[in-house]
């Protein structure tokens, strides 16, 4: 790639319908763009869902993968989020083994640290959600490295601008 490569992050508007999500993601993949993050979902209009995307690339690069989606018929609008003030967050569920009540009292207080959610418990795991900014759920991840992480898995990022502008 050239020019100096950043991390991107749009929101794309498309007619909830079958086959959008790989119409969309075929764009990125023709330009050699790797997606570091995607989420998608309905929006308050259930015809109409919402894909956020971060990709990594230089501007130039940028504008012309928005160009590109401009061209498919299911889109119906593409915001870059480079310069608005946007609030945005990622959900995690880690399911960490527990193997005595020590153990399970340190879990317990990191994830009160972290101000995650234990979602479920039995005799052998401890199942925690966590929401927050990516570096948080990092560094959930990486204070729970010393039990045995069983399963991880996050959504991409989710975001939505300040105030009354629509996105």
């Amino acid at each position: 790639m050239s020019g100096e490569e950043k991390l991107h992050t749009i929101s794309i508007l498309v007619e909830n319908r079958p086959g959008v999500l790989a119409r969309v993601s075929h764009v990125f993949a023709r330009r050699g763009f790797n997606l570091e993050s995607l989420a998608v979902s309905r929006t308050e209009d259930v015809t109409v869902s919402r894909m956020t995307v971060v990709v990594a690339g230089d501007d130039e690069q940028f504008k012309q993968i928005g160009n590109q989606l401009f061209k498919l018929i299911d889109v119906i609008k593409v915001i870059d989020h480079t310069r608005d003030d946007l609030v945005g967050r990622e959900l995690a569920l880690i399911k960490i083994r527990v193997e005595n009540a020590q153990t399970r009292g340190e879990i317990t207080q990191l994830a009160e640290l972290f101000r995650a959610n234990i979602v479920a418990v039995d005799p052998e795991t401890v199942m925690l959600e966590v929401t927050g900014k990516a570096d948080k759920v990092d560094a959930l991840q990486k204070m729970l490295a010393p039990y045995e992480i069983l399963e991880l898995v996050r959504t991409g990022l989710i975001v939505l601008t300040r105030g009354p502008k629509q996105t």
